[in-house]
């Protein structure tokens, strides 16, 4: 018999319905990564649908939002799922998403402990250490490190994102061609379909952004903000660069 935890909800997404900061837990201000703008002392964030995206520029803080958010949920903030050998973090970038959910309070309807927190920086290290772990119970070869690099994404994507849970997502483009953008674009369609997966995900993609009934939310030092895929500073620079792209690209080294 499934154990309770495991055991399906009978519930749609969202599941994480609120998170908020609670300015009493911040022991420095201006230490990192309280000291980003948008965490003042008024900030929340709510999913009021299955599918939230996070736009912004480099440094920003999207991917410590995130890491907090993971660590909310159960998963290591270098990325993983909940019961899973946390990855080695000497071989990530800095991670401080485990600072920030100490001052984070989550509202759940109801608490969901399965999904995957996917960090592209941390990818090699979950992929080889499920290898080995395959390896190890008689599989005849690799599951993800013998496919390429977009491929071993599109596969581990597959594989882990069909089930019931909350999906955090930190730039999974970056190994994807636009072919295989297209791909995912796909998974995440069956993963809303199933009325059963939530996704956080934070992209510069402007073809993952204009996912359709997706929040997108655009975060700068204000806040996060809703936003058109249209208005994004990724979409405008991609349709300048599309225009005219000999232009465009002398215009940008002239600079």
């Amino acid at each position: 018999m499934a154990s309770r935890r495991n055991r399906t909800i009978n519930m749609p997404a969202p599941y994480l319905r609120r998170i908020w900061l609670e300015p009493s837990r911040i022991a420095d201000r201006a230490a990192y990564p309280f000291c980003l703008p948008f965490l003042q002392d008024d900030f929340e964030l709510s999913f009021d649908r299955p599918i939230t995206i996070i736009v912004g520029e480099n440094g920003t803080g999207k991917s410590t939002l995130l890491e907090g958010i993971a660590v909310l949920a159960g998963y290591d903030e270098a990325g993983g799922g909940k019961g899973y050998m946390p990855v080695d973090h000497s071989n990530a970038t800095e991670v401080m998403g485990g600072e920030l959910s100490e001052a984070l309070r989550a509202g759940w309807l109801p608490k969901i402990t399965n999904g995957w927190f996917f960090r592209a920086e941390s990818f090699f290290s979950i992929a080889r250490y499920l290898d080995d772990a395959a390896r190890d119970v008689g599989a005849p070869e690799p599951d993800f490190l013998s496919h390429s690099h977009g491929e071993g994404f599109l596969r581990f994507f597959e594989e882990r994102c069909q089930r019931q849970g909350i999906f955090i997502f930190d730039e999974p483009e970056s190994a994807l061609s636009p072919a295989r953008q297209m791909e995912f674009l796909k998974l995440m369609r069956r993963m809303e379909q199933s009325t059963i997966c939530q996704i956080v995900m934070a992209t510069h993609s402007p073809m993952l952004m204009a996912y359709p009934n997706a929040r997108l939310l655009r975060l700068t030092k204000y806040g996060l903000d809703p936003v058109t895929v249209e208005q994004t500073d990724h979409y405008k620079v991609m349709r300048e660069f599309c225009e005219d792209p000999a232009g465009f690209v002398e215009a940008v080294i002239e600079e």
